[in-house]
């Protein structure tokens, strides 16, 4: 099986260093890295181990050619770029896989190559990208994969399977769209109060026109700063509800339960700083359109009261460096 991964950071780097270290045929297209990951392979820091692989290295896509499996590790900010890159990989049975946060990331995709190609992953792992070609592996890792609005095929069984037997958990759902709310339930507040932190509590909870007021910022929040502060803890908490609520109101049945059980598991983490933490620090644009934006649209478009995300997002859209 000829597997390429689109979107070489931290995400995409891990999954396919562990597939290549599985003897799977793995190239990686990479832009910066190139010349790093080409002479010195991919170096994992794991806490079940470390490990290095060495994948096939290509500038462009036209250098590997017809795949069986693309996997997208791509930010969703970079997904205008899909025309661009995927074609020169994908044939008649190729399978395209993206690993991508948020919501809307299978649509044009399908719209590109046709909705039969398509699978979406959900990726529970906690990654750091430390330098060109380093990851370092906090905690997790398992997938969730299941096809764009059809139910599992053979192939996903099979594609869940090449990632179980290179050490990544990997489950198959029925039900795509309720996994990525699932993972948004966790995403959205992790990722949006850790950013938002450094604007201050104030601008979550104040009037709008305190949003436009300059002030300096403080840094981001990590997991064990959200969950140590009962002010940021009590957001967290309800904007997990709201999220369930906005989900269940498409049906989706997604337990109430699930925020505590989120809640329990990060406690685990330590001071981990979620993915979109990073960017904003190193001033690269935000996932606002995917992980927020769309999940407030369609939580409006169902009239579910989501006053919570909706001052997040706001917060964010002045915060967003782009």
């Amino acid at each position: 099986m000829k597997i390429c991964v689109v979107g070489c950071g931290a995400l995409g780097s891990y999954y396919g260093a562990k597939l290549c270290r599985a003897g799977r045929e793995v190239h990686f297209l990479l832009r910066s890295d190139y010349d790093v990951v080409r002479r010195r392979g991919v170096r994992v820091h794991s806490v079940e181990g470390d490990f290095r692989a060495h994948p096939r290295c290509a500038r462009a896509p036209e250098e590997i050619g017809i795949c069986d499996v693309v996997l997208i590790g791509l930010k969703t900010t970079a997904n205008d770029q899909f025309p661009r890159l995927l074609p020169p990989l994908v044939g008649p049975n190729t399978a395209i896989v993206t690993l991508q946060n948020g919501l809307g990331n299978e649509a044009p995709l399908a719209a590109l190559f046709g909705a039969e190609k398509i699978l979406g992953g959900l990726c529970f792992v906690c990654l750091n990208r430390i330098e060109p070609g380093l990851v370092q592996h906090l905690a997790h890792g398992t997938i969730v994969m299941g096809e764009y609005r059809r139910w599992p095929e053979p192939r996903t069984h099979d594609l869940a399977s090449m990632f179980r037997h290179a050490g990544v958990p990997c489950k198959v759902t029925d039900n795509l769209e309720r996994a990525h709310w699932e993972k948004l339930v966790w995403n959205i507040p992790f990722n949006g109060l850790g950013v938002a932190g450094a604007a201050g509590y104030e601008a979550l909870t104040a009037s709008p026109s305190v949003l436009g007021r300059p002030r300096p910022l403080a840094p981001c929040l990590p997991t064990d700063k959200l969950l140590g502060d009962q002010r940021w803890e009590r957001l967290v908490r309800e904007l997990m509800l709201e999220v369930i609520a906005a989900a269940n109101s498409l049906e989706l049945k997604i337990p109430e339960s699930t925020a505590e059980e989120q809640i329990s598991r990060t406690r685990t983490m330590g001071a981990y700083k979620a993915s979109t933490l990073i960017d904003f620090e190193r001033g690269q644009p935000l996932e606002l359109e995917s992980m927020f934006l769309e999940p407030l649209r369609q939580a409006r478009a169902a009239k579910v009261p989501t006053p919570r995300l909706a001052a997040l997002c706001a917060v964010l859209e002045k915060l967003n460096p782009v």
